[in-house]
This record gives C-alpha cells, sequence and structure tokens, in this order.
C-alpha cells in the first residue's frame, strides 16, 4: 500500500522559513518522480516543485524560484521542501504527490492529474 506522509507544515511571519518533508513507503522510491503542490483556499491546486526519480532534474514554479528548492533523499525514501523568505500569498495547503510515468513537458510536470499518489497535505500559514 502506497503511502505519502508530509510534515513540517506551520505558521510563520512574512519572511520566515520551513521546511516541508514527505515519507514514501509502499513502492520503489527511486523509480518515481516527486512533487509539491499547493492549493490555497478557494483555488485549484497548483504544481510548486518537480523532481525527477534520480534527483538529476528539479524545477520550480516561477513565483518561488529563488525561494523554494526541492530536494530529495532516495535512501530515506524522504521528499523535501525548504521554503526560504515566505510571503503571504504562499498560505496554502502542501501536498507531495510521486507518480511513475515520465514528465517529459513542464505541463505534466505540474499537473495534478498526472500524479497517482498523494499524501494527506501540510498546513503553511505565513501572516504577520
Amino acid at each position: 500500500q502506497v503511502q505519502l506522509v508530509e510534515s513540517g507544515g506551520g505558521s510563520v511571519q512574512p519572511g520566515g522559513s520551513l521546511k516541508l518533508s514527505c515519507v514514501g513507503s509502499g513502492y520503489t522510491y527511486n523509480d518515481y518522480n516527486m512533487a509539491w503542490f499547493r492549493q490555497a483556499p478557494g483555488k485549484e491546486r497548483e504544481g510548486v516543485a518537480y523532481i525527477s526519480p534520480s534527483g538529476g532534474m528539479r524545477s520550480h514554479r516561477d513565483s518561488v524560484k529563488g525561494r523554494f528548492t526541492i530536494s530529495r533523499d532516495n535512501g530515506k525514501n524522504t521528499l523535501s521542501l525548504q521554503m526560504n523568505s515566505l510571503k503571504p500569498e504562499d498560505t496554502a495547503m502542501y501536498f507531495c504527490a510521486a507518480d511513475r510515468w515520465p514528465k517529459a513537458t513542464v505541463a505534466a510536470r505540474y499537473s495534478a492529474t498526472e500524479y497517482e499518489y498523494w499524501g494527506q497535505g501540510t498546513q503553511v500559514i505565513v501572516s504577520s
């Protein structure tokens, strides 16, 4: 049974930092593409960052470039998202996602419909 469990969310002031983690189990972790998505109230779920199975390819949406960094440790089945210089507009529920099929395009990497497995989410609130 595939499980993804996120942790690390919380409430911070603007300019602060958080590190999210996602531990996967029940599948061959290093065969899977991984990504972070977020969903704010009343908005669609959007892709935030993507990383390939080996970790050799990674990308971030424009609004978080230079502030967020995705990484993975295949030895520990762990996906991370380091978030610095947080802004109020980063407030959302953050989800990790996994899928085995290659993501050849940017659109595929950031499309929620391209991912089969999801965690339950961890809440991030950025507010003064």
